[in-house]
């Protein structure tokens, strides 16, 4: 019976995650169009503005015959931005990620509905207005938004509705930059904070599909082609990893400086719905003097990663572009960050290597790999989100033998980040609100211990033939603190014979002189002690059992033990302990010790 009660849990649980997998392959459907839709708003948005001209093609605020009225378009369009946050939702500032975050660990998932559309409209203002951010940002948060109400309409549970938002989200990078096993990557790294068939599932089919919307929307092209690259030697592998470690560092001076600039704008006297202006200000000013810091920018990475940018170019994107992207994204305007981290640290990259090459001619660094390992160092460094950063430099770029530099550079930029700050780009706005997203990823420890590993030595089990009042003289004593809300009952053989609760033994309707034998529960359920805790606690939670028999496998009658939540929860004691001496402190023998009748049966 409690075989077919498994297998029938199983069944719901498979019908559910094929429910779950269809709703994320729709949402992706959805989420692809609107990836477009959004790019073709930016577009629409930047030819009206700098040009006075209405196309869906790819047009850059660069070129523009303005003059000095440039200024004024990214301020016009912080003021659109602000007027749609403060009588919309607050909840469209910001770049997507955190915000998303945000929601995943605090609200059950519930994005409000509205974000749906003011995220990707406010974001095509901002973006099409002259904002130095990429289109990802806010394709993923409105992905995740979509994906959000999607599971708040059909009233599933909270982490299905996870599980929903991540999928629209990641399947909105996937859209536009082709890139799957990347989004999958960042998934797992800044959404899901696990790794289970039932989230990496659906997640992994919401990208492929997402992925199959960039083709046909986007073409087969890679995002960003890259010239012919020799395989790295060994002394370049090195190098190319110091350059990594080098641009972590700055990657942690980016974050600390975005968010010195965002404590900045608190502190202004007007509110915030004015911020975004503000920073438009800043935008349209720097704009002025370097028109290609505006605007989306996929182009200037594509540029850097040719290795043909004069120094002059790759100065203007390490810090003009960096000191325009800070003002605006610390003001609260609606934008994303991987575009311009990507172009900073790739022109980073860049410099670098130009600066080695003229100091060491003989090592001859490639301006193109260097600056492809700068751009996922950077996002490495800032989000520490490894894997994302190293995939999808190889997924947007198609130069798989580039993998072994852009790890060594990654990881160096990782460790940098972890060693030289707390939180990240992606979770220092969330932490400030002291809301702690978790920094490691393990399999649930309960997965990885056995019944046999939190038996105790000795645990108190009543014998059929006590009689109420003696089971409840024993407990009224305090002989059994802390008193579990049930025990084991077994027969004058120490088998067992059921479960009572302690509830039942102080029912006053009950003879003091009844025997436990006339009210014990036989326990429809059991466990063994080479089972994982996991499983047992899936019983226990299936029953509403707070105590378990522990029974003998060969031998199912025989009792070998009593298993409590509390036993469970010391499982995490046994994982903090470092060495196996101090675990075997928590490694005890099994034995049972019958009470009431004064015998004492161990070993079994």
């Amino acid at each position: 019976m409690e075989n077919e009660g498994i297998a029938r849990r199983h069944t719901i649980k498979l019908t559910r995650l094929l429910y779950i997998c269809m709703l994320a392959i729709l949402n992706a459907i959805l989420v692809s169009v609107i990836a477009k839709v959004m790019v073709m708003l930016i577009n629409i948005v930047t030819g009206l503005s700098f040009h006075g001209v209405v196309t869906t093609g790819e047009i850059a605020p660069a070129g523009n015959h303005l003059g000095l009225w440039v200024i004024l378009i990214p301020v016009i369009g912080g003021v659109l931005v602000g007027i749609m946050a403060r009588f919309g939702s607050m909840a469209i500032r910001g770049h997507g990620i955190p915000e998303a975050m945000e929601q995943v660990l605090t609200n059950q998932s519930k994005i409000p509905p509205i974000v749906t559309l003011l995220k990707p409209l406010s974001a095509a203002i901002s973006i099409g207005t002259g904002g130095p951010f990429g289109a990802e940002g806010p394709i993923i948060s409105a992905g995740g938004a979509f994906g959000s109400l999607i599971g708040q309409i059909l009233k599933i549970s909270g982490y299905e509705r996870k599980i929903l938002l991540t999928a629209g989200a990641t399947a909105g990078m996937a859209a536009i930059f082709g890139c799957p096993v990347a989004a999958i990557m960042l998934a797992i790294e800044l959404l899901l904070f696990e790794f289970s068939p039932r989230s990496i599932i659906p997640v992994a089919l919401a990208c492929i599909t997402g992925a199959a919307g960039h083709l046909l929307f986007f073409g087969s092209q890679p995002m960003f082609a890259m010239p012919s690259i020799a395989t790295p030697g060994a002394l370049q592998l090195i190098i190319y990893s110091l350059v990594g470690a080098f641009v972590g560092i700055l990657s942690v001076g980016t974050t600390k400086i975005v968010y010195a600039v965002e404590d900045a704008f608190e502190k202004l006297p007007v509110h915030w719905m004015w911020w975004p202006a503000i920073g438009g200000l800043a935008v349209g000013i720097i704009g002025f003097f370097a028109p290609s810091t505006m605007g989306v920018g996929y182009d200037n990475i594509r540029g850097i990663l040719s290795g043909n940018l004069s120094i002059r170019i790759l100065l203007v994107f390490c810090f003009l572009k960096f000191i325009s992207w800070a003002i605006s994204l610390g003001s609260g305007t609606s934008g994303g960050t991987l575009a311009p981290l990507f172009t900073i640290g790739g022109a980073m990259g860049a410099l670098t290597a130009l600066g080695v090459n003229y100091i060491f001619p003989s090592l001859q660094l490639s301006i193109p790999a260097a600056a492809l390992i700068g751009m996922a160092a950077m996002f490495s460094g800032a989000s520490r989100a490894l894997l994302t950063s190293v995939i999808f430099a190889l997924e947007t770029t198609q130069e798989p033998h580039l993998l072994l530099p852009l790890m060594g550079g990654c990881a160096a930029a990782y460790f940098v980040s972890f060693v030289m700050m707390k939180s990240t780009i992606m979770t220092e706005k969330i932490a400030r609100r002291g809301i702690d997203a978790p920094e490691s990823y393990v399999p649930d420890i309960l997965n990885n211990y056995k019944v046999k590993d939190v038996l105790k030595e000795e645990v108190n089990v009543l014998s059929t033939d006590s009689t109420i009042g003696e089971a409840r003289k024993f407990i009224m004593e305090g002989e059994g603190t802390p008193t579990p809300s049930a025990f084991a009952v077994v027969d004058e053989t120490g088998q067992l014979f059921g479960l009572i609760d302690v509830k039942e033994i102080f029912n006053t309707l009950h003879d003091e002189e009844k025997t436990l034998g006339k009210i014990a529960k036989t326990s429809p359920t059991i466990a063994y002690e080479d089972e994982t805790l996991k499983a047992v606690t899936d019983k226990m939670l299936n029953s509403q059992l707070e105590v378990l028999p522990i029974v003998d496998k060969e031998n199912p009658e025989q009792l070998v033990g009593v298993l409590t939540y509390r036993d469970i929860i010391e499982a995490y004691e046994i994982r903090d302990k470092e060495t196996q001496k101090e675990r075997a402190i928590y490694i005890k023998k099994k034995g049972i010790r019958l009470i009431i009748r004064g015998r004492k049966l161990m070993g079994m």
